[in-house]
């Protein structure tokens, strides 16, 4: 996934059996996307933080569940050091 600085709206790559449930989230965190029959996903990260939560999201869905339990245990282990 790769985000510019615009506002322009940004193809999201997830598997196309996914792509309604990733819209479904995006949706619920009010991230501005469109997923059209036959089309990709698209959303727009229009500031950091919907940026990061559009990662977020995508990569739980992209990512294998080995990657997500590295990532949850780097997340913690960072908490710690606080």
């Amino acid at each position: 996934m790769i985000m510019d600085n615009s506002n322009e709206p940004q193809i999201i790559k997830v598997e196309w059996s996914d792509r309604w449930q990733v819209y479904h989230r995006l949706k619920a965190l009010e991230i501005q996307c469109s997923c059209q029959t036959n089309q990709p996903l698209q959303a727009v990260p229009s500031n950091p933080q919907t940026a990061i939560q559009l990662w977020s999201v995508v990569k739980q869905f992209t990512a294998n569940r080995q990657e997500l339990i590295d990532w949850l245990n780097q997340c913690w282990q960072i908490k710690s050091h606080k």
